[in-house]
């Protein structure tokens, strides 16, 4: 495999694989970068999408809580907040992937998300592609407590709209990258709708 980037050339030598588990893999990668030999680890995992969600009814962002295990043995907690999420593990659309991730972790029935923007993670060990949804919800929508499938054990959180500034300056609450870019472009899309007053 040779691919010519720019100025750059880069020759792929070998794939090695390390271990292969049910969500990541971790693979050897030989190759060669402008005739300079190189080794890089890779964990292989899913593409991803996530879903920011508005409650209309509450003014309020839905998000989920749930425990995981790698940042546990950073900070002893493991507890993260995070957006709606989900792997691309499915022989679906984006989108239907998402919707199903939504009644899922949530409980709420939507129709239909809408596509913010597309994104790349974790790009020194993974380097997988997370794709970020919009949807609005009322609380007549909520059809089952969520909380996730199988063994996953996920909380519900509302988080009033007027709370999201302090929330994303709160360090002691573990945020993913995809929420605080998520929050982000919603203050963006109050701007312009300000602007246009």
């Amino acid at each position: 495999y040779l691919k010519k980037k720019g100025k750059t050339t880069i020759k792929i030598e070998k794939i090695e694989e390390i271990c292969k588990g049910n969500f990541v893999s971790l693979k050897k990668l030989y190759y060669t970068q402008d005739d300079k030999k190189k080794v890089w680890e890779i964990a292989q995992i899913f593409d991803s999408v996530a879903v920011l969600i508005y409650n209309v009814t509450q003014g309020s962002f839905v998000l989920v809580k749930q425990f995981r295990p790698p940042v546990f043995l950073k900070n002893s907690d493991g507890f993260t907040y995070e957006l709606c999420a989900g792997i691309v593990d499915k022989d679906k659309s984006l989108e239907q992937i998402a919707i199903e991730e939504i009644i899922e972790e949530t409980g709420y029935k939507v129709e239909s998300v809408v596509k913010i923007n597309s994104f790349w993670t974790a790009v020194g060990s993974a380097g997988a592609k997370q794709t970020l949804f919009y949807t609005e919800v009322e609380d007549s929508d909520r059809v089952d407590n969520g909380g996730g499938i199988d063994n996953e054990k996920i909380e519900v959180i509302h988080l009033p709209l007027q709370q999201m500034e302090e929330f994303m300056e709160d360090e002691n609450k573990v945020k993913t990258p995809g929420l605080l870019y998520a929050f982000e472009w919603w203050r963006n899309q109050a701007i312009d709708a300000l602007s246009e007053i």
